[in-house]
């Protein structure tokens, strides 16, 4: 299970890059600056969170891992 300081900078650097993603499409799509940096804010805000609390359910979710045995003889 990741720790909650992983899931918090996993989510940071996620946030950065998709951030960026969403103000350039805005940008291209609408020619605005002004707006691409407020849907790109905006954007950031709301999904940190939602990406964090997904995070932390998903590390308590024991679907599709492997265990490894605690120990070998």
């Amino acid at each position: 299970m990741d720790t909650h300081k992983r899931t918090f900078f996993k989510t940071v650097s996620w946030r950065v890059l998709a951030s960026f993603t969403t103000a350039g499409v805005t940008f291209v799509l609408t020619g605005r600056l002004d707006l691409a940096i407020s849907v790109g804010v905006a954007d950031s805000v709301v999904k940190f969170f939602i990406y964090y609390l997904h995070e932390r359910m998903w590390s308590r979710s024991r679907y599709g891992q492997i265990r490894e045995p605690e120990y070998e003889i």
